[in-house]
């Protein structure tokens, strides 16, 4: 069939509906899609000025095709390595940065970044109530081999207040002299709680300073970067943790971490990455380095498509009167989007939906299993290039009550919209939604 201007709808809609996307739903979702015009075009102004803050902190490193080289070996004089993490720093706007390939994940940076910098004898407090599941074994809430509990280094936490909001009351009793960590968590984990702003966290973060000003504040930045204006490490934090599969890989990192913060700390988490007296000056790159340049140059871009999914799951199942945290009216922190369903059937439908819009492992039907460094079973669905990359799309979700899943990703909005749809398709279909 010829396309042209006066079909064009026509045929979109008959791809979709080929594609497993019925009419109906095809429909209700372009409804949904026109009410968010405006909210749209103010994310597209929030990734224009982070675009021209990557290209700038890369100009200022004067980034060229040398960095770009193979390296091996012990990684001596890796310029492409060395020359990346004054990128990262010139983005966080901090005195250093640890940026590697040998960092596997967002919770072995963070472990890395507390054993960096926590002694026997230590205390941390989170102060945003309970941290991630894969973090709790990495504390010692969860018994664990190799736990910071059993190196002596003690926890606490301030639970937060019943709105999501930071308990200032308890934080100032909680917080002591010898506290040597304060953490503070900026998305929502697997929890229904409100994932908080760059500005919530600076208000957090001057009220513990005005009180201990030698307390390091730690903010795991995970799936929050390039969602803001503003980072975390612009608002007092003394280092900012996140994994490089999730917005600053930017869907072309193949693996790795970052570290940003204070230059004694960034070289504490050095020596602890490698080996004490070798630090940053070994650590092979390998030939991803390209990759993590220009996943980091498409990032702000990618995180746009992702923010603008997030929004159009929230105002689709808003509508149909689940409970979705954020709402889809309110101010994004994250790319992530909770949407419960009370029920594991919702759950698990909304994942399948997700697996059979993938590009990739599309005719997998997931099911739950008991994956390790969780307290319960747990259903992830992603067809993604980068295994495990949850900047691309994907879903999951622990299996108990209140039955929430957990959407984010999308390295493009068309690609997350049609994941989005499909969804509601996979709902309607097992009669869980009707429209």
């Amino acid at each position: 069939m010829e396309i042209n201007n006066e079909n064009f709808r026509d045929v979109l809609v008959q791809f979709y509906e080929e594609a497993g996307i019925s009419k109906e739903v095809y429909a209700f979702g372009a409804k949904i899609e026109e009410e968010l015009k405006e909210r749209f075009a103010r994310i597209d102004e929030i990734a224009e000025y982070n675009q021209l803050k990557v290209v700038h902190a890369m100009q200022e490193a004067r980034v060229n095709a040398e960095c770009f080289n193979y390296v091996s070996g012990y990684g001596y004089n890796d310029f492409g390595r060395d020359t990346l993490e004054q990128v990262y720093a010139n983005i966080f706007h901090t005195e250093d940065a640890l940026v590697r390939p040998q960092i596997t994940c967002g919770t072995h940076a963070l472990a890395i970044a507390l054993a960096a910098n926590l002694r026997p004898g230590d205390e941390m407090i989170s102060i945003a109530g309970k941290p991630y599941d894969t973090l709790e074994e990495v504390i010692g809430i969860r018994e664990s081999k190799g736990s910071l509990k059993e190196y002596g280094v003690t926890y606490r936490q301030v639970d937060l207040l019943p709105d999501g909001s930071f308990d200032f009351a308890a934080i100032e009793k909680t917080v002591q002299p010898d506290t040597k960590l304060v953490t503070i968590q900026r998305s929502k984990g697997y929890q229904t709680r409100p994932s908080f702003s760059v500005a919530q966290i600076g208000e957090a973060i001057r009220f513990v300073k005005e009180q201990f000003p030698n307390v390091i504040v730690m903010v795991d930045n995970c799936y929050g970067e390039f969602v803001e204006l503003q980072e975390p490490s612009d608002v007092g934090a003394d280092m900012v943790v996140g994994s490089l599969i999730k917005n600053p890989g930017g869907g072309l990192a193949p693996i790795g971490g970052y570290i940003a913060g204070r230059k004694d700390l960034i070289e504490n988490c050095a020596f602890r990455l490698t080996s004490p007296g070798l630090g940053k000056e070994v650590g092979a790159t390998l030939g991803v380095t390209k990759d993590f340049y220009q996943g980091l140059f498409l990032a702000p871009t990618v995180v746009k498509g992702a923010v603008k999914g997030a929004i159009f799951a929230s105002a689709i199942y808003e509508t149909l009167g689940y409970h979705v945290i954020p709402g889809k009216d309110e101010e994004r922190h994250d790319i992530i989007q909770a949407v419960e369903f009370g029920t594991p059937e919702g759950v698990i439908a909304f994942c399948q939906g997700i697996q059979a819009a993938a590009p990739v492992d599309s005719y997998v039907t997931p099911e739950p299993w008991a994956m390790p460094g969780y307290d319960s079973d747990v259903i992830m669905a992603a067809g993604a290039f980068v295994q495990g990359s949850s900047i691309e799309l994907s879903a999951d979700a622990p299996i108990k009550p209140p039955y929430a899943v957990y959407f984010q990703g999308g390295l493009t909005w068309e690609h997350a919209k049609f994941g989005i749809l499909m969804t509601l398709e996979k709902l309607v279909q097992k009669g869980i939604v009707k429209l």
